[in-house]
């Protein structure tokens, strides 16, 4: 049984102490602050009431948990996602001051990581998220998940054998900011053959917008579809467009404000071969507050 009043004072230490680990493990898992704010909320609830007498290791405790609850929670929000309209993108989190994220490492925070991590099983996920952001070692993870050892470095393996295959090595984040301070000026000026400069040959722009009027329901491929889709946009799009720069997800995005207001953000993900990913971000449930720099950009 819990105690009185000086053991839920430690409790909530406890707790606070370990949240940003916490927050760190559950928007990695499952790629939504929302949803990551939701489960750390049910850890705190589940630990008040916990038998707190009989465990020893807080911190390792409720980072158990919120493992645990990330899985069953991963597992739903992905039936959930079926009925989504259009492509699905990581809800965006702030990361110029690092708020709650409580990562030692960057990993498996950009978005090109976070989507290739959908197609990885709940469990595998889960160990890759310990071992290459929070750098758990094996058996730490086999007991979260209660699993074996060598379980659990397959999982490991499988991940990061998943992710290599289907991701090429991203460019460092000043290239990437370069990248796409040289792909905003290149769009809204409409130059065209600068864009394809600057492009990979299977270049992809998914755009977020949950079935937002105006936004494109399907995946653009290739640098001559993208290049024309971008041809089409630049005679009306950025007319009164005012950007601004952000730190999201450990990369440069742009925010883009129409009459004061956010309509959304763009991204890109890249690597030696150029831009690999034009990401629009543009549902408005998931566009809230972001801190952006004071210098707004125009043509």
């Amino acid at each position: 049984m819990t105690g009185g009043a000086d053991d839920l004072e430690a409790a909530a230490a406890a707790f606070t102490s370990a949240r940003p680990r916490l927050f760190g493990i559950a928007y990695r898992m499952l790629g939504s602050v929302t949803e990551a704010e939701d489960l750390v909320q049910e850890v705190w609830l589940r630990w008040q009431a916990y038998d707190r007498s009989t465990v020893a290791a807080p911190a390792a405790f409720l980072a158990t948990t919120t493992t645990r609850l990330a899985i069953n929670v991963l597992q739903s929000a992905r039936v959930r996602r079926e009925t989504y309209i259009g492509p699905w993108l990581p809800e965006p989190v702030d990361t110029s001051a690092d708020p709650y994220l409580g990562a030692e490492r960057g990993e498996a925070l950009e978005f090109a990581a976070l989507l290739l991590m959908e197609k990885l099983t709940p469990g595998e996920r889960a160990a890759y998220v310990l071992r290459e952001a929070f750098d758990y070692g094996y058996a730490q993870i086999a007991e979260v998940l209660s699993s074996t050892e060598p379980a659990v470095r397959q999982l490991v393996s499988r991940a990061r054998k998943h992710l290599a295959s289907e991701r090429r090595a991203p460019v460092p984040a000043a290239e990437q900011r370069k990248l796409l301070t040289t792909f905003v000026a290149a769009a809204r000026s409409g130059d065209m053959a600068a864009l394809e400069r600057l492009f990979s040959p299977d270049v992809t722009v998914l755009s977020d917008g949950n079935g937002r009027k105006g936004v494109a329901r399907r995946p653009i491929v290739g640098s001559a579809r993208v290049v024309k889709f971008l041809r089409a946009i630049s005679t009306w799009f950025w007319d009164d467009v005012a950007v601004r720069w952000a730190r999201i997800n450990g990369r440069t995005a742009a925010v883009l404000r129409q009459n004061g207001d956010v309509y959304g953000l763009l991204t890109i993900s890249a690597s030696a071969e150029g831009i690999e990913q034009v990401l629009w971000l543009v549902n408005p449930e998931k566009n809230r507050a972001v801190v952006t720099d004071r210098r707004p950009t125009r043509s």
